[in-house]
């Protein structure tokens, strides 16, 4: 398939003025070359989250797509996955942790996601949307003070936070092993050397800060991500899969579905050490990610660029 071809095969219509695009014409279970590849992946890297609807996954083939973008790591570092699927990480209403707190996925660890690819299953007819927030828009709009002031800030975040705190049923047991990392507040993308917020839900505290003063600094920073302009909100049905830039984004999982069953799954793309405007890079302060890169999951060939 040429570059015409894809091109024409493949529609995209943003959603919202800063963040989010739909795309059609792609079968994520089917054969694509390495151009509908890189396709998708600019048009990820462009709108930071997109979304294919109508897709017939089961883990296989979600991992098969997944993999086509990076080295794919376990499901997660402390919620164990069934041995024959050790890149999956369920998120089922029914086992009681829910998403509903602002964060970008699992900054606790030196080396947080890359790319998350999250596939409805089972979804409530009314509720259960998730909004996605643009951290490097967040960032430009910035006023220019706080903006220097951000550019050089280092902030911990912990899996003992207050993302634990609000989501997580078995709150003990997902806090007995504390992991922390320091990273830059603002971090600069590996792929396309764009400036964004890099806090969420597990930003503890910020490095030279009394505890009152980290909060508040934190909520200050990170509203501005997360205005309403700056975001957009996807309505699930079951077949959706939604892929976002972990590097550049939050995001919200509304829980307003009451005890209807939600159920969507995730795999992840191993990233890199998050690296700060003055060039100093993130470090772990307990616990790397070393253990959650799957052997298993190495990929058949080098992600398209």
């Amino acid at each position: 398939m040429g570059e015409l071809a894809v091109r024409s095969a493949l529609t995209l219509e943003p959603i919202a003025g800063h963040i989010g695009a739909e795309i059609s014409g792609i079968d994520a279970a089917g054969s694509l070359d390495d151009m509908a590849i890189a396709a998708i992946r600019e048009a990820l890297l462009k709108h930071k989250v997109i979304f294919l609807r109508d897709q017939r996954l089961d883990y296989d083939s979600q991992v098969a797509f997944a993999r086509r973008f990076g080295e794919l790591t376990v499901g997660h570092p402390i919620f164990k996955a069934p041995t024959d699927r050790r890149a999956l990480r369920t998120l089922d209403s029914r086992d009681g942790t829910r998403a509903n707190h602002w964060h970008t996925d699992l900054t606790f660890l030196d080396r947080p996601p890359a790319f998350a690819f999250l596939y409805g299953k089972v979804i409530p007819p009314v509720g259960g949307d998730t909004i996605w927030a643009n951290a490097a828009t967040g960032y430009a709009y910035l006023p220019g003070e706080l903006r220097e002031l951000a550019d050089r800030l280092r902030v911990v975040h912990s899996n003992d936070s207050d993302y634990t705190d609000a989501t997580v049923a078995a709150r003990l047991d997902y806090i007995a092993t504390v992991f922390e990392a320091e990273h830059p507040a603002v971090r600069v993308h590996p792929e396309t050397g764009e400036p964004s917020l890099l806090l969420g839900g597990f930003a503890r505290r910020i490095v030279g800060f009394t505890p009152q003063a980290s909060r508040d600094l934190i909520q200050v920073l990170q509203d501005y991500a997360t205005r309403p302009e700056h975001t957009v909100r996807w309505r699930w049905r079951a077949g959706d899969l939604a892929i976002w830039d972990n590097q550049a984004t939050l995001h919200y999982a509304i829980y307003d579905y009451g005890p209807v069953h939600r159920r969507v799954e995730r795999v992840t793309i191993a990233g890199s050490v998050p690296v700060g405007r003055d060039g100093r890079p993130g470090r772990a302060l307990n616990g790397t990610a070393e253990h959650i890169t799957s052997p298993l999951c190495v990929p058949a060939a080098a992600p398209a660029r």
